[in-house]
């Protein structure tokens, strides 16, 4: 067998328009029923869900069933961390919280392979190389890793034109919750100047010839960042839209409950 080909990193490259969802429940039921919903990728949330990296292989193997690609979100861009998940398959990161050139480079070394990176030789526990059954497996691994940082800040924002210049660095991806909240709009995702810097963003990555990502979970906001040309779309959020099928649901019954609104919108 040979190492997979990851399409997500060839539509990254392309800049072709994907739509992908958050997977942010811990349960392989919920990665099934989101795997087969659709979508061009799944982000498994271990940032801000309780994943680690058992349940994150459990939801690689479980979406492997499917026709849809896995990006996952580490808590943090740690070199050793990221070597575990390449190990036990990982191709894609969405890497939180990049705020510097500096930092985006040591994320693309971690991710690879010597002479390239400094990602640890470990295949006869690995996954990722089916445990030494993969043919050529140190001969395209490096070419398969797809790295799309996540700015998030007011500081990232600052240094994007150097990030962007870093080799290995398929894409960058603008989180508006972090964004506005380094803005001073904690909760004001949609603010009117949080919104003008994403597109300023977008518009800056997209002229570096590199993918422009974004989470926009409504569609007037995910149509408004499409036309300024962000490409990899995060529309979902499997836990929001639970929530929000429930509530509707309680309030078809219990109108009263309708007083009881969050004011966050993305």
């Amino acid at each position: 067998m040979d190492t997979p080909k990851n399409s997500f990193k060839q539509k990254a490259l392309t800049k072709e328009i994907t739509y992908g969802i958050w997977n942010g429940l811990v349960d392989t039921v919920t990665a099934e029923i989101i795997a087969g919903a659709g979508f061009d990728w799944i982000l498994v949330d271990g940032e801000h869900a309780p994943f680690d990296l058992r349940t994150i292989q459990l939801q690689l193997q479980t979406i492997a069933a499917y026709n849809v690609q896995v990006v996952v979100r580490p808590p943090v861009g740690d070199t050793i961390l990221i070597k575990q998940l390449m190990d036990i398959g990982v191709q894609s990161l969405l890497v939180p919280m990049v705020e510097s050139a500096e930092q985006a480079i040591q994320l693309v070394k971690a991710m690879r392979y010597p002479p390239e990176g400094i990602r640890g030789v470990g295949t006869a526990l690995a996954r990722a190389s089916k445990w030494n059954r993969t043919n050529n497996y140190f001969r395209d691994a490096n070419n398969e890793m797809c790295l799309i940082c996540q700015i998030e800040s007011v500081e990232g924002i600052k240094n994007l034109d150097a990030i962007l210049e870093v080799d290995g660095v398929d894409g960058v991806f603008i989180g508006p919750a972090d964004l506005g909240a380094s803005m001073g709009f904690l909760g004001k995702p949609s603010h009117p100047e949080v919104k003008a810097a994403v597109v300023k963003a977008i518009k800056t990555i997209k002229s570096k010839g590199k993918t422009a990502g974004v989470l926009a979970v409504s569609r007037e906001i995910v149509d408004f960042y499409k036309a300024a040309g962000a490409n990899m779309l995060g529309v979902g959020v499997d836990t929001i839209l639970i929530a929000k099928a429930t509530k509707e649901l309680a309030e078809l019954y219990k109108p009263a409950l309708k007083n009881n609104q969050s004011n966050t919108k993305y």
